[in-house]
């Protein structure tokens, strides 16, 4: 990158940063119990509305991982989400009745709460729907795994956004509160992605799966970008540029080997497509909170009348990582 482009780089980011620092204003503590947070815990932070039948599984799903602290900011739920997480010992709750759009659909909020309690913690920052696999998660906690990063001064570690979906229509199998929700969405697209490179933040952009074919088959351009980096081993002068697409410094983007060989990443399997997923859509239509005049929920909408079966000749049923693997959808690296 030539000097320009850096110095425009860097005064984004410090642009970013002072947002946040203004934007962590609209947050009011419900239940901070950041005083708990130890010098190595791995933390998570969130941010959601109106999620409580999956909070039991995803809260759970994490501590199994390896997750000691959860920081998370409610954006005016209706439904109980408030009250259940002021409850767990575990969670530091934060309220906010602002508009989401404005604090660019959370990134502020959560950058802000990162700069003041994640320096020096690896985080890791996802909706209530995604849940992250990485290589050997079955065997080893993700401790093992940012242990291995630190020993190889890897500070960021990527995960392809994998959509999951049941076979037949989506909401024909109600979801029950704490249940797994891959015994119903166990599908997946095992080819179907686009990769393209960001020559100005240095990211993969990664496109396709179910949501391209299914919902914008004539504006694939438009489809959700489906790369992430989710794991970061955080300091306060870092700042989200786009969801967790992309961040600044621009290096923490370079999770992708161009030398041939590949970097270790991991997968979040996107829980969307339950029974509640036409009710969410008209939900967030009504809001408008979501990027584009909530333009992706709008295409949702138009095809959920038809009842949409996502399985077709590129579904694939879930077995584990190793089967990520061997897909080219994640990859170990040389992480033994």
């Amino acid at each position: 990158m030539g000097i320009v482009s850096t110095i425009r780089l860097r005064l984004a980011r410090n642009r970013w940063q002072l947002r946040a620092l203004r934007k962590r204003r609209e947050l009011a503590p419900v239940a901070c119990r950041t005083g708990r947070i130890r010098r190595d815990d791995i933390l998570l932070f969130s941010t959601l509305r109106n999620e409580r039948v999956r909070l039991p599984y995803f809260l759970d799903y994490y501590r199994a991982l390896g997750v000691d602290h959860f920081l998370i900011v409610d954006n005016g739920s209706e439904d109980g989400s408030r009250d259940y997480l002021a409850g767990q010992a575990d969670v530091s709750l934060w309220h906010s009745a602002a508009s989401y759009r404005r604090a660019r659909f959370g990134v502020d909020w959560l950058n802000g709460l990162q700069m003041r309690h994640g320096h020096g913690h690896w985080c890791l920052v996802v909706d209530p729907d995604e849940f992250f696999v990485y290589p050997f998660c079955d065997t080893r906690p993700l401790r093992a795994l940012t242990d291995w990063l630190d020993a190889s001064s890897i500070k960021s570690f990527s995960a392809m956004l994998l959509d999951m979906y049941p076979k037949g229509p989506v909401g024909a199998e109600p979801y029950r509160e704490g249940q797994d929700p891959f015994e119903i969405a166990c599908w997946f697209d095992s080819g179907n992605y686009a990769m393209t490179r960001n020559p100005h933040f240095g990211n993969l952009w990664i496109q396709g799966g179910p949501r391209a074919r299914m919902f914008f088959a004539d504006q694939p351009g438009r489809a959700p970008a489906l790369n992430k980096v989710p794991l970061v081993k955080w300091r306060r002068d870092y700042a989200y540029v786009s969801s967790t697409h992309m961040l600044l410094p621009r290096g923490l983007n370079l999770v992708y080997d161009e030398w041939g060989g590949e970097k270790a990443s991991g997968c979040l399997l996107h829980a969307k497509f339950l029974d509640s997923f036409a009710s969410k859509a008209e939900e967030e239509i009504r809001r408008g909170e979501h990027y584009a005049n909530s333009h992706e929920y709008r295409a949702y909408q138009a095809a959920l009348g038809d009842r949409p079966d996502f399985w077709g000749r590129w579904s694939e049923k879930y077995i584990n990582w190793r089967q990520l693997e061997i897909l080219g959808l994640m990859s170990r690296g040389n992480w033994a």
